[in-house]
């Protein structure tokens, strides 16, 4: 990771083949399909890190945002103590236009650590 501080914008690994023990701890974990049907729902599941992230309450994942592109999908908000830092959401992307290949991106947040963000192409047969 570069020098900037952990809260200034989306963290992401310099080196995603070889990640920091914070990076294994804080980058979402995306698991989804790599091609999708238009307009049917597909299931997306996000494990924040490699290595297990704590959920206590002094620190914990506060949230995960979903996003096509800049376009919002969905938040999930967590609870330290009562939730682990995994979750499952059901999707739909629809095929309009030529944005036949789209990018998830997954950004969830750390009370310590910032806004750590990962992504995944996904192909939209129509």
């Amino acid at each position: 990771m570069s020098d900037k501080g952990f809260f200034c914008g989306n963290n992401t690994p310099q080196d995603p083949a070889n990640l920091t023990d914070s990076e294994k701890k804080h980058m979402p974990v995306i698991d989804a399909p790599d091609e999708v049907t238009a307009g049917e729902p597909f299931k997306v599941s996000v494990k924040v890190g490699e290595i297990a992230h704590l959920m206590e309450e002094a620190h914990h994942i506060q949230w995960l945002d979903f996003y096509f592109g800049q376009n919002f999908y969905a938040r999930v908000d967590l609870t330290p103590v009562f939730t682990a830092a995994e979750v499952t959401v059901s999707l739909v992307r629809h095929g309009k236009g030529n944005h036949e290949l789209g990018t998830l991106r997954v950004v969830e947040r750390c009370n310590l650590h910032g806004q750590w963000e990962a992504t995944k192409e996904i192909r939209v047969k129509k």
